[in-house]
């Protein structure tokens, strides 16, 4: 029955276009009522302490940071940088788009700001060279993707706040995957662009490729600042947020100087707005989370999974099967949020390890972008390119195929994500 009460009332207020946070707290004070326990109370205060929590103060500052980066030029540079190297092969822009996509998740950790900025400057580029535009946009969302899942990432951060795990032991978790997913959208678009008939660019000279690496330098060496500032304890993801915003303002007004005071305000006011919907969110699920734990949720939960409890690889694909069905209609924040503190004691009963579970969840839920009718990125990239939603559905589908491949890759060999996270935290 209690179970009942917390689907029907989430699910219920969703289906009459309740906004999510507040679905999330109405559902918390009906598992309240029915267990006889209702104090407006608990409810502020669980909402107060849902947001005071000091590793959340990362999620707007790696937001300002890749607002700084888009309005800076440090993400042009990476694009340019990427041009260089595998511009002029046969596909080349749809490579420079999956490589740029790595740097830029390095960078900012928002699946959204990337594809946007992506989206902007490369489909018109993509198009010019012969690619079809819907499959050329479809190819950038995907590759925005990456960002929730190559550290440092946004998802990896509220996942390890609402599951209480090490947020940097998921960062150097997410490296490797991360890196498989570009593996696997390069292998899907070069299967695409072979039979196709497109101009290629003209290779750069030696010293065109150098003039590109030297301007974009200064943009590449955050990514490694972070990584390896995570890796060697110089700072926790919270200080490394800060670290990001610091350095990118510096490169983005003193050294490349395309960013004005003037703009300073602007910038402010779009990562406040964001930020104010993320952490609203995250304060209100923690309303929710603080009920199911209260009302033993995921004990029930473990009862109905028992069966399955014994074959884990079996399990997770149950368990990846009902996120992807989540993900189709439910955003990323929402569904860490809500399926986190019912799956997390899931696969801790079933004595599979939590960060490499952490890492196939956030993958998950990033795939979960893509993947229509919401698609949350998808609709930023038809946005920017200027295209219908169905056509980027359209061109999305030979990359969301792939990435799923990845994350079932993952599911059935486990020593994927272990064996380099492992390494990567000594």
């Amino acid at each position: 029955m209690t179970l009942t009460i917390f689907l029907g009332s989430l699910l219920g207020t969703m289906a009459l276009g309740v906004p999510i946070a507040f679905a999330l707290i109405l559902c918390g004070i009906a598992l309240m009522l029915h267990m006889d326990m209702f104090d407006a109370q608990i409810v502020a205060q669980t909402l107060i302490n849902g947001a005071d929590s000091f590793p959340l103060m990362a999620v707007p500052f790696f937001l300002l940071a890749g607002e700084l980066m888009n309005a800076g030029g440090l993400s042009r540079r990476i694009v340019n940088v990427a041009i260089g190297l595998v511009g002029h092969v046969k596909g080349g822009l749809g490579f420079v788009a999956i490589l740029a996509g790595c740097v830029l998740a390095a960078l900012s950790g928002s699946a959204v700001a990337d594809a946007a900025a992506l989206s902007a400057l490369l489909v018109p580029m993509m198009t010019r060279m012969g690619h079809d535009r819907s499959r050329s946009a479809g190819l950038v969302a995907a590759a925005g993707c990456i960002a929730p899942v190559i550290p440092p990432s946004i998802g990896f951060i509220i996942f390890g706040v609402a599951g209480g795990l090490s947020i940097t032991k998921l960062f150097l978790a997410g490296i490797v995957p991360g890196l498989l997913m570009a593996a696997s959208l390069a292998v899907a678009w070069w299967l695409v662009v072979r039979k196709e008939d497109i101009a290629t660019a003209p290779r750069q000279t030696g010293r065109e490729r150098m003039q590109a690496l030297a301007q974009g330098f200064w943009a590449l060496l955050l990514p490694v600042l972070i990584i390896a500032g995570l890796k060697f304890g110089v700072f926790t993801p919270t200080e490394a947020a800060v670290v990001a915003v610091v350095y990118s303002l510096f490169v983005a007004m003193v050294i490349y100087r395309e960013l004005q005071l003037r703009d300073l305000y602007g910038i402010l006011v779009a990562t406040a707005k964001t930020s104010a919907v993320v952490m609203l969110l995250i304060a209100a699920a923690m309303v929710s989370a603080w009920m199911i734990t209260v009302a033993d949720l995921p004990s029930l939960v473990v009862d109905l999974l028992e069966p399955w409890m014994d074959n884990k690889v079996l399990l997770l694909m149950m368990i990846m099967a009902l996120v992807i069905l989540v993900g189709t209609a439910m955003d990323m924040t929402p569904t860490i949020l809500i399926l986190t503190p019912v799956l997390l004691p899931v696969v801790k009963a079933a004595g599979i390890d939590p960060i490499y579970f952490g890492v196939l969840f956030i993958m998950n839920c990033a795939i979960g972008l893509i993947t229509p009718p919401v698609g949350t990125v998808l609709n930023v990239v038809a946005g920017v390119a200027k295209l219908r939603m169905g056509e980027v559905v359209r061109g999305v589908w030979p990359f969301l195929v792939a990435e799923f491949v990845v994350l079932f890759l993952l599911v059935l060999f486990p020593q994927l994500v272990t064996v380099p996270a492992q390494w990567f935290a000594r």
